[in-house]
């Protein structure tokens, strides 16, 4: 893990990492444009930032100066649940109200984590390893909907999209299959650069938004005027911090395990928590939402078997470069979402299997175990594999519910609390009371 190859070698790997990655930042970007009528200009510029954040909260993560980021091979995105409800507090508040209210988040981490870290103990392998496999279905569903589209929209389904990602993970699949060494490590990039060519040859690729332009591309700051602070907007971000939180335990345990450290939880998850709220709070200022550590370069470790910290340092640099140099970011913006969607799904469905390797250590022998893991995956993926399930909800409630993995997360907390810390301390007494009693 902190082996440095040739710098050659660490860049490639580097940007296998970037490759499969790319289309979440522009993705998340993209929606908060859509969403919040933002203009091409302050798009570009949100774009830019995304890229730049991305690749300094990578560098952080894995090199972990001082006491903030874990030294383990991590990447950093924006996205996902704090993505939804940056823009439901936009909407509802303006967009400096959603600014202040990831700062305000930022800030409330570093002062609740000392609290979370002495509740480490209530997060087994059992907890984390529910949390993981909500997690990887979680993200196969979002890598299966960049290839099919929105069910419900137009071209849903299409077979021409289909037939990209399915030939982009066959490709991926041939590679792993005939190569060897190096090759064989980079058989996920391969793929999706085949996936690539294929797109160019059949005419799937629009690549009149690659040219054009500047050359560089500089974020701006505070794109949307001074942050403004409101406790009460800011509020479900901070209480889906503490979720993100428990996230962050479960992705260092299985990155760790993944790269064959030996880590101590109430050390090294508060130096992942630091180096998320350190990312966050830096990119607030250039009006992204929370940043989180990232679960697909995980399943890259896992498939290609390169340990090396320095190879998501090298993508972090990457990054940085790519948010600086505008074609660059405007010709990764052009790969098909359908190329990109069958990588990530074989990647993502890797850390389903994590968590169903990290389950098969938390004693599911025991009645008890196997009940708290059916619950809590029962009611985690009922809004993932459901969606829109608590639309009738009001939207502070609905936004956290709608979150899979926090959901299925405090489940499987709160149910192993009872049932294996509480439960057998009161059958414990009431053994006593009885003993007692019969003296």
């Amino acid at each position: 893990m902190d082996e440095s190859r040739p710098p050659g070698r660490i860049l490639l790997f580097g940007i296998q990492h970037v490759l499969v990655m790319a289309a979440t930042p522009i993705s998340a970007i993209f929606l908060m444009s859509a969403t919040l009528r933002l203009g091409t200009e302050l798009t570009v510029d949100l774009l830019s930032a995304a890229f730049v954040l991305s690749g300094v909260g990578s560098l952080i993560q894995s090199l972990g100066p001082w006491k903030v980021g874990p030294r383990l091979p991590f990447m950093m995105l924006p996205g996902g649940a704090p993505l939804i409800l940056f823009l439901a507090i936009a909407e509802q508040h303006g967009l400096p109200t959603a600014t202040g209210s990831v700062i305000l988040t930022a800030l409330f981490s570093f002062v609740v984590l000392p609290v979370f870290t002495r509740l480490l103990e209530f997060f087994p392998a059992l907890v984390i390893g529910t949390m993981i496999v909500i997690v990887g279905v979680n993200l196969v569903k979002v890598g299966a909907v960049l290839v099919t589209g929105q069910p419900g929209t137009p071209g849903f389904a299409d077979p021409v999209n289909l037939g990209l990602g399915m030939a982009t993970i066959g490709f991926t699949v041939v590679f792993y299959l005939l190569f060897t060494g190096i090759l064989r490590q980079l058989a996920v990039m391969l793929g999706l650069l085949a996936g690539t060519a294929l797109a160019a040859v059949t005419g799937a690729i629009d690549a009149g938004g690659a040219g054009g332009g500047e050359l560089v591309s500089l974020p701006r700051l505070t794109p949307f005027g001074s942050p403004v602070f409101h406790l009460v907007a800011a509020l479900p971000l901070m209480l889906y911090s503490l979720a993100s939180m428990a996230e962050a335990t479960g992705q260092t345990v299985i990155n760790a395990e993944a790269v064959g450290k030996k880590i101590d939880r109430r050390t090294d998850v508060p130096k992942t928590v630091r180096g998320d709220a350190l990312t966050s709070l830096l990119g607030a200022f250039f009006g992204l939402p929370l940043m989180v550590t990232s679960g697909e370069n995980i399943g890259i470790v896992r498939v290609t078997g390169v340990r090396s910290r320095f190879v998501t340092a090298a993508a972090g640099v990457v990054l940085v470069v790519i948010g600086f140099l505008a074609p660059v970011t405007r010709a990764i913006s052009v790969i098909p979402s359908a190329v990109v969607g069958g990588t990530a799904m074989v990647v993502f469905a890797v850390i389903t299997v994590l968590g169903i390797q990290t389950l098969g250590r938390s004693d599911l022998d025991r009645h008890t175990s196997t009940f708290i893991c059916a619950v809590a995956l029962a009611l985690g993926l009922l809004p993932i594999l459901v969606p829109g399930v608590y639309g009738h909800f009001p939207p502070s409630v609905r936004i956290l519910l709608e979150s899979g993995v926090a959901v299925g997360a405090f489940v499987a907390a709160v149910l192993n609390i009872l049932f294996h810390h509480i439960r057998p301390g009161i059958a414990a007494r009431l053994t006593v009371v009885r003993t007692e009693g019969d003296r």
